[in-house]
């Protein structure tokens, strides 16, 4: 059981504790909501943007990295479709510094074109390195849109056109942050050998003053549900051919998030999963194949990937993926098959939640989706699955006119 105490500020912001005595450090986590799921169509990848210029200096702290490193701390960031965290770890006795540089940079950024124009380039070769330059790193830029009609998930957090980030102005910029950067969209989350009430008392000395702000007020438009099956075919030059499909499913807060889950554990977690057994080791036709859900706030998906080996066809290969997924959407997993995987899921959950800046990190992420006592009840609701829910749960994810399926054909 993980101890959570929590308070709201007046501005809204939500500040949840966890007193982890086992260390000297401790760690401040602020999870803003706002992902690339709330750019525009034409102005995307502003919220990854953000995630290094948030770096690039405050009003009043022109660096932001060289006060932290002064009192032995560490930082990091990571944006997601759904959301934006900001994370440090220090020790404890200098917690202040923490909550003075997250705050300072949640009240105003440095708005200057100089650091502007120095992200942009950060971001703008992060682009072409990762996604144009990197063998099959163009997949989520082909695949969302293939699988996304209306939402915006139909680009990735780097979004949709490097021209987007080369476009931006000054006043795209501030537009963006003052709309989504705010005390009442974000989640403080604070873990380490701290005391309750001095976290509070702090929140609220660096906190308190930063002004409640008008959030953008832009409806997401859902996605229709997919009744056609749809396929793309590329050729680019990588080493082996690939296959990439993908069916709609729901989102983190549905109650069969579990399901599909372990649904997608009995595929591909580990070498003596299904499709590892028999794709790879029995049958040799790929290299490699993996199963995965997104896990997204709003409806997200559920990916099946794999390389393909040498003298293996593309149409071999889909065939083979297709009976491991009838399969399972036909006969239910065994109870040693169902246990195996809950067992799995349930020492990783235990094992991530050594690390107090993990459990800084996953409190942040349970507030803001509901409470943050929920982490409290994960590996519960993991336990109840049942086999009958796989089964259920397979036939309705993987039917044909529910799939999108990228063929990424090598040009060697």
């Amino acid at each position: 059981m993980i101890n959570i105490e929590k308070r709201t500020l007046s501005n809204g912001l939500r500040v949840v504790v966890h007193v982890d005595k086992s260390t000297p450090l401790a760690a401040v986590n602020v999870l803003y909501n706002v992902g690339s799921k709330n750019e525009q169509a034409d102005k995307t990848g502003f919220a990854h943007l953000f995630e290094h210029l948030m770096f690039g200096g405050s009003k009043n702290i022109p660096s932001y990295d060289a006060p932290l490193q002064m009192v032995g701390g560490d930082n990091n960031a990571w944006t997601s479709c759904d959301i934006t965290n900001y994370y440090l770890t220090l020790p404890a006795a200098n917690l202040e510094t923490g909550f003075w540089l997250e705050s300072d940079r949640m009240l105003e950024l440095d708005f200057s074109e100089k650091s502007l124009e120095v992200q942009r380039k950060v971001v703008i070769e992060e682009f072409k390195q990762r996604y144009l330059n990197q063998p099959y790193g163009d997949i989520p830029l082909l695949i969302s849109p293939l699988a996304y009609k209306v939402h915006p998930y139909q680009w990735p957090t780097i979004g949709k056109d490097i021209a987007h980030i080369e476009n931006a102005t000054l006043d795209d910029v501030k537009s963006f942050f003052y709309s989504h950067y705010a005390p009442n969209n974000a989640v403080l989350c604070v873990s380490g050998n701290v005391v309750p009430e001095k976290v509070f008392q702090l929140a609220e000395k660096w906190f308190g003053a930063i002004p409640f702000r008008e959030l953008d007020s832009k409806e997401i438009r859902p996605e229709p549900e997919q009744n056609e099956e749809r396929q793309l075919e590329v050729e680019r030059k990588v080493p082996a051919d690939m296959i990439h499909k993908v069916f709609h499913i729901g989102q983190r807060t549905d109650d069969d998030f579990y399901t599909v889950d372990l649904l997608s554990d009995v595929l591909s977690n580990g070498p003596s999963a299904r499709m590892n057994q028999s794709l790879v080791k029995e049958q040799q036709l790929f290299s490699d194949v993996n199963a995965y859900i997104s896990g997204d706030h709003h409806p997200g998906l559920f990916t099946v990937t794999g390389r393909l080996l040498p003298g293996t066809t593309i149409e071999k290969a889909e065939e083979a993926i297709q009976v491991e997924l009838d399969k399972i959407s036909s006969e239910m997993v065994s109870d040693y098959e169902l246990q195996k995987v809950k067992n799995k899921i349930e020492s990783s959950l235990v094992f991530s939640e050594i690390s107090f800046l993990n459990k800084a990190m996953n409190l942040a992420s349970f507030e803001l989706l509901g409470q943050a006592e929920n982490i409290n009840d994960e590996v519960n609701k993991y336990q109840a699955v049942t086999a009958q829910g796989i089964l259920d749960c397979a036939q309705k994810t993987f039917r044909p006119t529910n799939s999108s399926t990228l063929y990424y054909r090598s040009s060697k």
